[in-house]
């Protein structure tokens, strides 16, 4: 049979759309495409985790809502392959966000879990929905916001398979919240923002801007050009032909994007790492160079952060000089249209699965790094509608708006401390490498800063809330108003969550009294917050810190410690001085019934062998020990809680928990404890 070159190229344009369509997941018919418009109290922009926390907080406090996701996924990058959970501190991690960690702990069999598969996290979030009655609408995007005055009065979508202006629909609401990774509400609210960094003298900080450090570096003595040695040649691809300038010079570029990666080593379960389309081995040559640098590094942990994550999987992270993150290719991200994003997502997809097929095929690779990498594949049961590949990009960070407030390096190590927390960050500050430069005749990454060691601090309500002159029912917490170097400590995934809860709750205030965000009283915000955490009225736990001087008492010698605390301090026992030491925490127990009893157990140098205690419930006394030995941390924290059982408890504080280092070789820790209800 003959075919004219015009058939041939309408028979494959014909296949490729039917390709698409049947890949695509299946669209279930939504509000939008019946109804032109519609009118709801509160609408969420963004179906990440943090809207999803947004939406059931807003519907819990009796309002309509309606939850917008520009595309087809839930969850954003907890569901969408970020499941070794960047914490710093669990004590920040509060209400509906802490919620979802003990649900998925409870599907793991255990209190709390922060490691996880992306298919049960998003399980867990379409739980929230559910119980909600919150239906989410997919395949919408922004494409315009009205406003009267400084509030937005409707928003106009497109649909995101099919843009076309005849089938564009509006939303109008008396709240709006953006809980998008790239900020694009705001942006068409004409809400101030900035992408990229700032110099170090916008906020008078040390480690904004520019910074060339030794974190995920290359070593010394790598060659940048294509023939070694010979600058005619040409650069290697990923080096940017721009010069180095100083520290603390601020520019527009942002910091790296990479997929954070889920796969199998069950033979089950896998599809092979196959060769994908466009691949090119050149854009891995400096891996290569790297390689034949670094000749007694032959393992993935050398070249990637390998997590294990439950039944065989994992969450596969950028590490060293050269890895996942694809540097320096997602500049034009953050401000591009939907097409230029859409293009720089599907590069940085070829480039990852190229990646992992280079390390696993290209012969010049050491053959002990191709083996192991052979030994994984991509997992049957994740992401069974888009091909088991994540379809969410590590977007770590894009616009930020310029709010009432703006977090900088100074809150973060307490040197400036607000008093409109509305949740907390204790995360390292944290960038990924944003250049890769040539330095001296050497290829070096420009960007990196890991600076932490300090304790949880709070986060303003003012910056999660434009500027009063711009807007006045907006509330931003996930492109929150922070400088570039604060944003890194705050950017995490639950805390992105606690805010959300928090924006909720203030956005049904201002309706509630007819106000803007800006008049919203934060003190009652506060107290609302921290009394229905659950947002359902009911207790979540009752905690006592060791800093809680209240419902604490201290006998023999301790020492205060910041080193791996829950919290901002923890207790150590004096182990040169003699005597019985205990510290006796007393909860405020707020309604009589069973409880399970947890103590807070950092694993720290110098632990003691065992960990006495003695446990009342107010009416009998009993002793317990805990075998150090036998907790194991999991994640990225010091400590566990360790269950100490299940107790009656009467209302007040009749109840106790003490620890103490009566026969107890080495250092005993005395951090916290927690009860929590064993009913509804």
């Amino acid at each position: 049979m003959n075919m004219n070159k015009k058939n041939i190229t309408r028979t494959v344009v014909i296949s490729l759309s039917l390709l698409i369509l049947f890949t695509l997941p299946a669209h279930k018919p939504d509000i939008l495409d019946t109804k032109k418009n519609l009118k709801v109290d509160i609408c969420i922009y963004g179906g990440t985790a943090a809207g999803v926390i947004a939406a059931y907080t807003a519907k819990k406090m009796g309002k309509s809502v309606v939850l917008i996701e520009p595309g087809a996924h839930l969850g954003g990058m907890t569901s969408g392959g970020l499941g070794q959970t960047d914490i710093g501190n669990k004590y920040a991690i509060s209400g509906l966000s802490l919620d979802f960690y003990r649900r998925l702990g409870k599907h793991y069999g255990k209190f709390e879990n922060w490691i996880f598969e992306p298919h049960i996290a998003k399980k867990y979030l379409q739980q929230y929905l559910d119980e909600a009655g919150i239906e989410v609408i997919y395949n919408r995007r922004i494409v315009a916001a009205s406003k009267n005055g400084t509030n937005i009065s409707v928003i106009e979508l497109e649909n995101s398979l099919k843009p076309s202006k005849s089938t564009n629909t509006k939303v109008e609401a008396t709240m709006y919240l953006d809980c998008t990774y790239e900020g694009d509400l705001l942006a068409k609210s004409g809400v101030s923002y900035i992408v990229g960094r700032e110099a170090n003298s916008v906020y008078n900080e040390t480690i904004n801007g520019v910074q060339l450090m030794d974190g995920h570096q290359f070593p010394d003595g790598i060659d940048p050009y294509k023939i070694p040695g010979k600058p005619e040649s040409g650069l290697i691809w990923g080096i940017s032909s721009e010069q180095l300038v100083p520290d603390g010079t601020g520019d527009k570029k942002a910091q790296a994007y990479n997929y954070r990666i889920c796969l199998t080593s069950d033979p089950q379960n896998q599809v092979p790492i196959t060769r994908p389309e466009g691949y090119d081995a050149s854009r891995y040559e400096l891996l290569l160079r790297l390689m034949k640098k670094q000749p007694q590094r032959k393992k993935l942990i050398d070249y990637f952060i390998w997590s294990p994550m439950p039944n065989h999987k994992t969450d596969i992270n950028n590490r060293n000089g050269f890895s996942t993150d694809m540097i320096g290719m997602n500049y034009d991200y953050p401000d591009g249209d939907y097409a230029k994003r859409a293009a720089i997502i599907k590069d940085h997809e070829v480039y990852t699965k190229g990646l992992l097929y280079f390390v696993g095929h290209d012969e010049r690779v050491p053959q002990e790094l191709r083996q192991e990498m052979l030994q994984w594949g991509y997992p049957k049961d994740e992401y069974t509608e888009t091909g088991n590949w994540s379809p969410q990009l590590y977007i770590r960070e894009a616009r930020r708006m310029v709010g009432s407030y703006v977090m900088t390096q100074a809150n973060c190590q307490g040197k400036e401390v607000i008093t409109d927390g509305v949740g907390m960050a204790a995360y390292t500050m944290d960038s990924h490498n944003v250049q890769r430069l040539v330095v001296n005749g050497m290829v070096k990454n420009e960007g990196n800063v890991e600076v932490g060691g300090f304790g949880p601090y709070p986060v303003s309500y003012r910056s999660i809330i434009p500027q009063e002159k711009e807007c006045g029912n907006l509330l931003v917490p996930v492109c929150l108003s922070a400088s570039h170097i604060a944003y890194g400590s705050i950017r995490m995934e639950p805390v992105f969550m606690v805010l959300a809860q928090s924006a909720a709750v203030a956005a049904s205030m201002a309706i509630d009294g007819k106000t803007s965000v800006q008049k919203v009283n934060t003190t009652i915000l506060q107290s609302n917050i921290k009394r229905n955490p659950l947002a359902n009225g009911s207790i979540q736990h009752v905690l006592v810190d060791n800093d809680d001087k209240a419902n604490v008492k201290v006998t023999g010698k301790w020492t205060a410690s910041k080193r791996g605390s829950y919290g901002p301090s923890l207790l150590a026992s004096d182990t040169t001085a003699s005597g019985i030491m205990t510290v006796k925490f007393t909860p405020e127990i707020p309604k009589s019934g069973n409880y399970g009893t947890y103590i807070y157990l950092p694993k720290l140098k110098g632990l003691a062998d065992i960990i006495p205690l003695k446990v009342s419930n107010g009416k009998a006394e009993k002793e317990l020990t805990i075998k150090t030995a036998d907790v194991v941390v999991v994640g990225q924290t010091s400590g566990e809680w360790v269950f100490i059982g299940n107790y009656d408890l009467v209302k007040g504080n009749q109840a106790f928990v003490e620890i103490s280092n009566t026969n107890a070789k080495g250092t005993v820790f005395a951090d916290a404890v927690m009860m929590v209800p064993n009913f509804k």
